[in-house]
């Protein structure tokens, strides 16, 4: 069993922020062996993003997608570990 760590990546959304064209650029979550590798969901405060430590450089390239897209919109990003 592999260990997951949980992040909030905290931003000040704008009204009526769609989150459609990020999410439609995710990497796959899923291994080919067919295991979890993170999820996510988009909360009023910004993304929460959850690696299961199974393929570390897709998960981290989702977080970056996500981070990269809070920034298009804001100065601050908060990431925290949960």
């Amino acid at each position: 069993m592999t260990s997951s760590t949980e992040y909030m990546i905290e931003w000040q959304q704008p009204n009526g922020y769609d989150p459609s064209s990020i999410l439609q650029e995710l990497p796959s979550p899923i291994s080919r062996d067919m295991r979890e590798i993170y999820n996510y969901s988009v909360k009023p405060e910004g993304f929460y993003l959850i690696d299961h430590s199974i393929e570390a450089s897709v998960a981290g390239h989702a977080m970056k997608l996500f981070v990269d897209e809070a920034l298009s919109f804001t100065k601050t990003v908060v990431v925290r570990r949960l």
